[in-house]
């Protein structure tokens, strides 16, 4: 493990466009994004984060009830003008690539791509911004059985992702990803270039952005970084966000209170030691 450290990124990408219906009826009129988890709503929680990490290039790509999350942002963030928000038009008829697709022209330079229900404590962003060099870093967790909804991901022995996939068999599967990915170098432009001509294809339409991931990652392009240990929760049910909720007042609030200090990066869990 090297002990260098990589620059912060210059921008996070934050998708924020579904409704959420499987925790409905919590967001038949309020999106996913705005539910409140121990007092803070989830957009909050994760725009908090990144700006404590010196992050302050933000874009949320917003769609169901835009004009809610828009209000929060504009309430909540005025001093930070480069925390925006992008509309896309296609969150009903389709799934995050077409959220990536809208967000294309951000990717530039290094940045994150956060998934818009996924929950995370200071420690776990340290840890991934000092990651070893690598163009496409996939943040994974570990634990003894996967279900079905987990997005799934086959690590080598060096750590380095082979497959993510919802699909993978239980032989296949070392650990998941958390929906938390950072682009660096050639990385950014093999994502963008890979995300505008995925839609081409209109049957790409209902598509992951990690379907792409798994492409990549056949080339050895895409490195781990377990955050194993650390706090986090993504929000697909009622229960999910229960579970969250308990989670980060047993924490305390820290994510308020932290700040991006220097950190030390765990050891990998890789195949051979689950």
């Amino acid at each position: 493990m090297t002990n260098k450290k990589s620059p912060i990124p210059v921008k996070a990408i934050v998708l924020s466009a579904g409704q959420g219906r499987r925790l409905l009826p919590l967001t038949e009129n309020t999106p996913k994004c705005l539910l409140p988890v121990f007092g803070k709503p989830v957009i909050a929680w994760q725009i908090d984060a990144l700006l404590r990490a010196g992050i302050e290039n933000i874009t949320v790509i917003v769609g169901f009830q835009v004009g809610k999350v828009e209000a929060l942002l504009a309430e909540r963030y005025a001093d930070h003008p480069q925390v925006r928000t992008r509309f896309n038009p296609f969150f009903e008829v389709a799934d995050n690539l077409a959220s990536c697709w809208i967000a294309r022209d951000e990717m530039t330079d290094d940045f994150l791509l956060l998934n818009g229900d996924t929950l995370f404590d200071a420690d776990l962003l340290s840890c991934v911004l000092h990651a070893e060099m690598a163009p496409i870093t996939l943040c994974v967790d570990f634990k003894q059985t996967f279900d079905e909804d987990d997005m799934k991901v086959e690590l080598d022995t060096e750590g380095w992702v082979r497959h993510v996939s919802k699909e993978l068999t239980a032989e296949q599967t070392n650990a998941e990803s958390i929906g938390l990915i950072y682009f660096r170098k050639q990385g950014v432009q093999l994502f963008r270039a890979a995300v505008e001509h995925a839609l081409r294809d209109p049957a790409r339409l209902k598509s992951w952005y990690l379907s792409i991931i798994d492409k990549l990652a056949q080339q050895r392009l895409v490195n781990s970084c377990s955050v194993h240990g650390c706090h986090w929760g993504e929000i697909d049910f009622i229960d999910d966000l229960r579970r969250t909720e308990t989670l980060f007042a047993i924490q305390g609030d820290a994510l308020k209170k932290a700040n991006p200090v220097e950190s030390v990066v765990g050891d990998k869990i890789l195949p051979s030691s689950i």
